[in-house]
């Protein structure tokens, strides 16, 4: 037992360092001008969309491939992969910020439609990412899990603060598509049901 729970810490571990590593270099080469703000708020906002669209994913993967080593492996962890989507917009934001460097400014911008998507989406990350624990699970019971569905209105906010903002939103209706799919998987053990030959028969 204790060799299994070791274990599961290590990939635990592992699987947080690896949704680190990114995060960390784009940090480190913005604070030491390495790279430039557009090429970080960029890649920040990109690794905040994939973060999230494989946090969503999980579940309906795992109702698609039920019988998935793999799928099962991820369902525990992905509040790793909300976590890491709420750091690194933590990230895109706090270098638009220290961009615009003034708060009149940040004030001003943040009414425009596509900066207000954002910063909406940002606000529900907030508390889903310091309810994202064993601990809040246990005090919130029930509410919990009410609270967590907000990730779906802060999943919507973030793809219309990408479409908004981008001077070609390609990318982002790509990325919108791919998750919609996904989320259509949630209806396959249903359809299983409703097409399966045994209702046909009786």
């Amino acid at each position: 037992m204790p060799s299994r729970v070791a274990r599961a810490l290590h990939s635990y571990a592992l699987l947080a360092a690896l949704l680190a590593i990114p995060w960390a270099w784009l940090a480190f080469g913005y604070l030491t001008r390495r790279l430039f703000y557009g090429e970080v708020v960029h890649a920040s906002g990109d690794w905040a969309i994939w973060c999230l669209m494989a946090a969503l994913a999980v579940t309906p993967l795992h109702r698609l491939f039920p019988r998935h080593a793999w799928t099962a492996w991820l369902l525990p962890r992905r509040r790793y992969l909300g976590v890491a989507a709420f750091a690194y917009a933590a990230l895109h934001a706090a270098v638009y910020v220290l961009r615009l460097g003034e708060l009149p400014r940040i004030l001003a911008e943040a009414l425009e439609a596509g900066l207000l998507t954002g910063w909406l989406a940002f606000a529900i990350f907030v508390p889903l990412a310091l309810t994202s624990n064993d601990a809040s699970m246990r005090k919130l019971g029930r509410a919990w899990k009410r609270l967590h569905r907000a990730v779906y209105a802060a999943a919507v906010l973030s793809f219309a603060h990408w479409i908004l903002v981008a001077f070609d939103p390609t990318a982002a209706y790509l990325h919108l598509a791919v998750l919609g799919a996904i989320q259509a998987a949630r209806l396959a053990p249903w359809a299983r049901r409703l097409f399966s030959p045994a209702r046909f028969r009786n």
